[in-house]
């Protein structure tokens, strides 16, 4: 049995207490409240559940298409800052790459791990089922959403989240969208020009949330709402890249009033965690300089950012509660794809724990029970 000892972050506040962990789990959470003025002026530790990150494409020099060990290299760099899930994402590609990644993402999860990996929950299918107009970074290997396809990679490695513009599906109803939740599948909508009408569409269909908010999709304008004046009338979730280089903090505080469950991810690349320098996405090279990646025409191409650092901006940047910023970097994302025993600190729940000072700088982070860093 191991002990943590601090300020714990639970569902229904802070407390000064102790952690219990018995092997991979919880054993206990107890402790007295305190006030988030007292745990911010406090040298005791702060002990907030492990991030959990639904957009990853690589770390550590390694993108999920390398297939592979590359998904286990991305899980190792990214717990390093306290991402204790994540999903591999793919990027839009022909079906041979595809299959390639996944049979990679299979073996680092049936590899497990040695408590120095983050738990790979499954796969982001990001496309290839996008608009051609709004590709991002994604290469042109678009396509009009297969179900057989989608099924296939599934069979291999656990498709959690797929991307999908409301073109893609190729009827005004969308039924496509339909068909994939109708088969069990979450679905958001992103790297698309569509409209507003064709978005709520989707929604209707059964759509639960948005990809990298405001970045690919059709743009606010007060005659034409588009994609995001839906997402901001709508939607319950969407995700955001908080690198305050994506997003304007002004953009994310009009989320963060408008979408409840708007939650943080990385959109990292392989350049997360690395020098700048020249890295893979996909079939492309990207240039990590200036804090960014980008492609040759300066496009922005996923970015470096880790979840310590999305926490930090939160805090710091926008003005956010620590209570408020450990939920959109952690508890939110584990809710909206169905993991209860990730993202929150009780009884129970896998040992994924994170361990700050009063700075929120990163001291430890505990994975499934074993200190990352060697520390307990």
């Amino acid at each position: 049995m191991t002990a943590l000892e601090g300020h714990i972050l639970t569902p229904r506040g802070f407390i000064r207490g102790r952690i219990d962990i018995d092997g991979r789990l919880l054993a206990s959470v107890a402790g007295e409240p305190v006030t988030e003025t007292a745990v911010r002026d406090s040298t005791l530790p702060i002990l907030l559940p492990g991030f959990v990150d639904l957009h990853v494409h690589g770390g550590g020099g390694a993108d999920v298409m390398d297939g592979g060990d590359a998904a286990l290299t991305l899980a190792r760099t990214h717990v390093q800052h306290g991402t204790t899930t994540l999903l591999a994402t793919t990027m839009t590609a022909p079906a041979d790459d595809l299959r390639h990644a996944f049979a990679g993402v299979a073996t680092a999860r049936a590899a497990g791990g040695d408590g120095a990996v983050a738990h790979i929950a499954g796969v982001h299918l990001e496309g290839p089922y996008i608009g051609a107009g709004k590709l991002g970074a994604q290469p042109d290997f678009t396509r009009p959403i297969s179900l057989p396809e989608i099924a296939a990679l599934h069979a291999v490695a656990p498709i959690r989240l797929i991307t999908v513009a409301p073109e893609a599906d190729g009827s005004d109803d969308q039924s496509g969208i339909a068909a994939l939740v109708q088969a069990g599948f979450r679905v958001q909508l992103g790297h698309s020009d569509a409209s507003y009408e064709q978005a709520v569409a989707a929604l209707a269909a059964g759509a639960s949330g948005f990809t990298h908010l405001y970045n690919a999709m059709s743009g606010l304008h007060h005659r034409q709402p588009g994609m995001v004046g839906a997402a901001l009338a709508h939607a319950r979730c969407a995700e955001i890249i908080p690198d305050l280089l994506h997003v304007h903090p002004g953009a994310i505080r009009v989320a963060l009033r408008s979408i409840a469950d708007l939650y943080c991810v990385t959109d990292s690349t392989a350049a997360a965690g690395m020098p700048d320098g020249e890295y893979r996405l996909g079939r492309q090279m990207v240039t990590r300089c200036m804090g960014g990646v980008r492609l040759p025409d300066g496009t922005l191409a996923g970015s470096t950012l880790t979840m310590d650092e999305a926490l930090r901006n939160l805090v710091h940047a926008l003005g956010l509660s620590v209570t408020e910023a450990s939920a959109r970097t952690s508890t939110l994302a584990a809710d909206h794809i169905g993991e209860t025993q990730r993202g929150r600190l009780v009884d129970g729940a896998f040992a994924d724990v994170v361990v700050l000072d009063r700075e929120l700088q990163l001291r430890d982070v505990i994975a499934e029970g074993v200190s990352v860093h060697g520390r307990h």
